[in-house]
């Protein structure tokens, strides 16, 4: 009776996870207007830009880079979760919109999220293992934002 009853679960386990597997995230490029790009606001050394194309672009701008896991249900609702919620709260493809004191503020925020190492998330650094970023790493950053924070509001 027993075997009967996890035969019957799993079967039903598995076609939800088939149907749901018809409800996909939107992976549409969202335009990047070069004017509105970081790059565009402030100096960013190539040492920088490395550091930001490996451990920050795929959620805080509109050049992320979908992987795999991104076409399965619900691995792709939780990543399309993190990107919304990382360009909400900062987007360095549209920096330059930004009024002079959100891009300071924007900086610090760079290098306090990076110093108690809540950036990048935990959960992106499972797979994402070139994204851990190394003491040398963190210094650089912060280092970086705090001279541009000092630029724009002296």
């Amino acid at each position: 009776m027993m075997k009967k009853v996890l035969k019957v679960l799993a079967i039903i386990l598995l076609a939800v996870f088939a149907a749901i597997q018809f409800f996909r995230i939107d992976k549409t490029a969202v335009p990047v207007v070069e004017s509105e790009t970081l790059e565009s606001a402030v100096t960013v050394p190539d040492n920088v830009r490395s550091i930001l194309e490996t451990s920050c672009n795929d959620c805080h701008s509109n050049k992320t880079r979908y992987p795999w896991y991104s076409n399965v249900a619900p691995m792709s609702w939780l990543l399309s979760n993190h990107i919304s919620e990382g360009r909400r709260h900062l987007n360095f493809s549209i920096f330059n919109t930004y009024a002079s004191t959100k891009k300071a503020q924007k900086l610090d925020q760079v290098c306090e999220q990076v110093e108690s190492k809540e950036m990048p998330l935990p959960s992106y650094l499972w797979i994402h293992w070139d994204a851990v970023l190394s003491d040398a790493d963190a210094k650089a950053l912060c280092d970086w934002a705090n001279l541009e924070q000092d630029r724009i509001q002296p």
